[in-house]
């Protein structure tokens, strides 16, 4: 098959949805498919262009066996969601060329827009239905539900108008993946066929962040030589009730070793450094976003890996696609979340499982685990095998082969 991803971010941009993509894209190519990718140039989070792609309109990239459409678009750091917005707007027209520039090399069989937000799959769905191209809607998020539960969106026109677009794009798609089994069942609830609903969760490539010594290296150059690391990695955003983290670490000041170290970026940064700084954590330590290749070198410095969530009901459907890699990794897991991730990671036996924003439990997990030198290493086994049982992304990747190839098909007898 020829395959076309439609998508906001992309490699070698650092993030779930980037590397969900690309990996996925890798297994595409391994299993003898032709895969491109049109996206915008890469700038998130931080919304800095590389000195290259300055005032360049587009260019192909090849990545991996994987042609990469880049197009202009508004350019924001990832924070205020009417800039945001503005710039997903403005990738939902650039977009169209780039689809086009794609077909140019090889008509696709299929193209796949993966949201949110809605704007590049209207982009599908305008351009396939001119072309007659079978197209899939991946849910990675229930947008616009997931700004309506955190208070973002409250006007109940606009949430009305986008429910209705979120209805049409789902009844027109040849196939609607989700990635958690909530989402599915939350949009089947919704009218959508069960048959046209398939789930491809979120995975890892257990090669990549197989586990390793500690980085000794990594600990001297930022200061951490001795430190018990608690390590949170991932976008510092409204969704992950990083606040409570910190009252976390306030309440394990009495553990001298302990560091609790924030890697990333994103919209709540700024304010939890303020509110880090104001109550004088000294146990607490932030550092910019990392390249993907460094991210496993930070996970084999760590002790413990921190998976939490917002205490928002609509977030009992997410699954957090760092949790698989941190397993992967071999670490011991404290998360703070419900739903369809609390079973998983019970399932695994690989991680301690707490209520979210509940500080004082995620303290008391860190800090059993900070004296129990033989749990943490039990914890990290368990988990590292039971990804290699069911999430690898080369397993995931063939589900993914199956849905396409049914959705291409159907769309042929049609």
């Amino acid at each position: 098959m020829r395959i076309v991803w439609l998508c906001h971010y992309f490699a070698p941009e650092i993030g779930a949805p980037q590397a969900r993509l690309l990996e996925l894209s890798r297994v595409f190519v391994e299993e003898g498919h032709s895969v491109a990718a049109v996206t915008c140039f890469p700038n998130h989070p931080t919304g800095e262009l590389r000195p290259e792609d300055v005032g360049v309109k587009q260019r192909r990239d090849d990545l991996d066996g994987i042609a990469v459409f880049r197009c202009r678009s508004y350019v924001t750091p990832n924070r205020g969601f009417l800039k945001k917005t503005l710039g997903h707007l403005s990738f939902m027209l650039t977009g169209l060329g780039g689809l086009s520039r794609a077909a140019r090399e090889g008509r696709p069989d299929v193209v796949i827009a993966s949201s949110p937000t809605f704007f590049s799959v209207l982009t599908a769905w305008w351009w396939c239905r001119r072309r007659r191209v079978p197209w899939v809607f991946e849910v990675r998020d229930l947008w616009p539900a997931v700004f309506v539960d955190l208070g973002v969106l409250r006007n109940r026109l606009v949430i009305a108008a986008l429910e209705a677009l979120e209805m049409f794009l789902y009844r027109r798609a040849a196939r609607v993946v989700t990635v958690t089994r909530t989402f599915a069942d939350h949009i089947a609830r919704r009218g959508i066929a069960r048959e046209r609903l398939a789930v491809v969760t979120n995975g890892v490539d257990e090669v990549r962040f197989a586990p390793g010594p500690r980085d000794d290296a990594l600990a001297a150059r930022e200061g951490l030589e001795g430190a018990f690391v608690v390590l949170y990695l991932g976008a510092h955003g409204i969704s992950h009730a990083l606040a409570a983290i910190l009252d976390a670490a306030r309440r394990l000041a009495d553990l001298p070793d302990v560091r609790f170290v924030f890697v990333g970026e994103g919209a709540e940064k700024d304010a939890l450094v303020r509110m880090a700084e104001e109550q004088g954590l000294t146990n607490v330590v932030f550092k910019g976003g990392v390249p993907k290749d460094e991210v496993v070198r930070w996970y084999r410095l760590a002790a413990v890996g921190l998976v939490p969530l917002r205490d928002v009901p609509l977030f009992d459907t997410f699954i957090p696609s760092k949790m698989f890699e941190l397993m992967a990794a071999g670490l011991p897991v404290v998360a703070s979340v419900r739903g369809e991730a609390r079973e998983i990671l019970e399932r695994s036996g690989g991680a301690v499982v707490v209520e979210p924003e509940d500080s004082a439990a995620i303290a008391a997990a860190v800090r059993g685990l900070h004296g129990d030198a033989a749990r943490r290493a039990a914890l990290g086994a368990a988990g590292r095998a039971f990804v290699e049982r069911e999430y690898t992304r080369t397993r995931l990747g063939r589900d993914y082969l199956r849905v396409l190839a049914d959705a291409v098909a159907e769309s042929r007898r049609a």
